[in-house]
This record gives structure tokens, sequence and C-alpha cells, in this order.
């Protein structure tokens, strides 16, 4: 059935056998309602042309071997609680945020709970903030027909999990301070998730960024979760 119905027009097929391969079922009177398959497809759109990948250093983390065995525990069992109520927090929009030093553990975790994110078949964009802003810079240069500022931002604040890696790591000026800001208070009042690591405690961070931008980031993610401390992670390549 779905077969045909592909063959007569939608040029799509239900991955499940259910719909015409448009996403919709027509029921009795003619009124459609949403088959299973159209959340999936509605995630790859949001996340079709910005990085969603784990990094090939981390696709083989686990919580019970090194490196993140090597991590504070206390931060370890947040971080894992989280995970193991994904859902819930991602609909609720709730974060979290990494403080702490070079090789502490920071980026390890981050990408733990953006794995958790993609293996629940919910959409992640996954950045470190410099090549973040490299790629926001770009859709300045677009040619016509190209990705444009506001489809990429639409991008970024409609996916479940804004995974940003190194905030605070780029120089300081209005433009960056402008474009963090209207990205985070847009997901603070959307109510959609912010998973960051940084090398900033939160006074050195509120200069770097902000207070405004630092402020919404307390109300998604709650009081950092500190990893200082000596570079543990050197031998096992953790960051």
């Amino acid at each position: 059935m779905a077969r045909a119905s592909a063959e007569t027009g939608t040029g799509r097929v239900c991955p499940l056998g259910v719909c015409d391969g448009s996403g919709w079922i027509l029921g009795p009177e003619d009124v459609a309602r949403p088959c299973d398959c159209r959340a999936d497809r509605l995630r790859r759109a949001r996340t079709r042309g910005i990085a969603s990948v784990i990094p090939a250093k981390y696709r083989g983390v686990s919580f019970d071997r090194p490196p993140v065995t090597e991590i504070e525990p206390m931060v370890v069992r947040v971080v894992r609680s989280y995970t193991e109520d994904i859902d819930a927090n991602l609909d609720a929009g709730r974060g979290l945020w990494l403080m702490g030093d070079t090789g502490t553990g920071k980026t390890t975790l981050a990408m733990l709970i953006s794995k958790q994110v993609l293996a629940g078949g919910r959409a992640v964009a996954i950045y470190s903030l410099p090549k973040l802003l490299a790629r926001i810079r770009r859709t300045y240069d677009a040619e016509p027909g190209g990705e444009s500022y506001l489809a990429l931002f639409e991008q970024l604040t409609s996916v479940d999990l804004l995974h940003i890696d190194d905030l605070g790591a780029e120089k300081r000026s209005d433009w960056v301070l402008e474009q963090l800001y209207a990205l985070i208070n847009e997901r603070y009042e959307a109510q959609r998730s912010i998973l960051v690591t940084t090398n900033l405690d939160q006074a050195a961070l509120e200069d770097q960024i902000g207070p405004r931008t630092v402020s919404r980031l307390v109300e998604i993610c709650g009081d950092p979760l500190p990893l200082f401390g000596d570079d543990k992670l050197i031998a096992v390549g953790g960051a």
C-alpha cells in the first residue's frame, strides 16, 4: 500500500508502512491525522545542514569505563541522572552547564549527553563556539538561494538540544554578544534545552559574553557543574 501510494504522487514511502509517504493518514470524513513517521521526518528537517554527529573521538565513551570513570563522581552522577530522564528534561527545556579546567572531562560528559539524545531520536546541534559563530558569519555572505541567517537561526533555536562546547572561547565583540544573547534568549523563551561547556567560571563568563546571557543560561541549566583540578585525561584523550 505504501509503495503504491508513493508511486502515485508522494514520491516517498512511509518507513512504517502506514501512511502514503506524506506523513498523514486520511481517516473517516476526510479527516487527516499525523502518522508516527512524521515526527522523524520533522526531526531530520530540523537537523538538515547543521552539525549533529558525535565526533569519532567520543563515539565509544561510556559511563562505565575510562575516561568517564576518572571524572569527578558527583558530576558524573548528575549527568547520568540527566540522561536517564532525557526525554522529560528536553520536554521541560532543562539543560546542563559544565564548567572547569582543560582535561577534566567537560566535553566527554557533554558528548555522552548528546549521544543519548540522538539515540532517542531527538534533534541535536553540536558546535564549538568558534565554529558556531563562523557558521553564522557564512550566512551573511551566502549567494542568492543559499542558506539565510533566519533559516539557520530557526534550526538552531528549534532543535531539541543545542550543544555548545567552549563557550567564551571567542574574542569578545558587540557582534558576538548580540549573536549569543539572541540565540540563548530565544531558546530560553521557547523552553528548549541548552548544553554548554566552558573553561571560565561564572564571573569570568559574564565578563566574556555578558551578564544577560549568563543569566539566561542559569535559568535554563541551573548552577554550573564544577570540574576544576589537574588535567587527569591527557593519557586517555578526554577534554
